[in-house]
């Protein structure tokens, strides 16, 4: 059978209905595992299964992915599993109920927070895609926001959008560090 895009779409199919609590049965597993290892026989290729968000599956959703992970007892992988997500899916990889799925993680990679310097580069390296070619945040306001979110790309993000508008409702031309406080105390109410 030659794969194509409908293929992959039925793939990934079986694979949500997999992770659907009515209904993960076993004959689901298997037939998503054939598929991957199919993939995996016919074009030499290891499919990969990114799943983004992976904190907010629930235990039993996990569960269902180890079991996918079971289909030849260890003896080969017919596919790579990445899942991405807060730190809090690390933790609940620990718990006892899934110490099975967490033995068969290989790798594990945790992105720390951007320096102060990275995190001044980084947005200005933003601004300057939205085509902004002069300073538009001061050095205080940068240090304040680079301390609240420590570094942390989603949270820059979120405090120098704040703090852009902060700026615009006070008649300011430049983000300053009054801006970026009044975005920290608006974030984390």
């Amino acid at each position: 059978m030659s794969w194509c895009w409908f293929g992959w779409l039925c793939l990934v199919g079986y694979c949500w209905l997999l992770l659907d609590k009515s209904v993960a049965r076993a004959g689901e597993a298997h037939q998503t595992a054939h598929l991957l290892a199919q993939e995996l026989d016919e074009r030499g290729r290891l499919p990969v299964l990114v799943i983004d968000e992976a904190h907010l599956l629930t235990d039993h959703e996990l569960e269902s992915l180890r079991m996918l992970t079971n289909s030849d007892m260890d003896a080969t992988s017919t596919f790579a599993l990445i899942l991405a997500g807060q730190p809090t899916l690390r933790r609940r990889l620990k718990m006892a109920v899934l110490s099975a799925l967490d033995q068969r993680v290989a790798t594990r990679y945790t992105i720390t927070g951007m320096s102060a310097p990275e995190t001044t580069k980084y947005v200005e390296t933003h601004l300057a895609w939205a085509g902004r070619t002069d300073r538009l945040f001061s050095d205080d306001a940068l240090t304040v926001i680079h301390q609240s979110s420590r570094g942390y790309p989603r949270a820059v993000n979120n405090l120098a959008v704040a703090a852009m508008i902060a700026a615009y409702t006070a008649g300011k031309t430049i983000i300053d560090q009054s801006s970026a406080e009044t975005a920290i105390i608006e974030n984390t109410e």
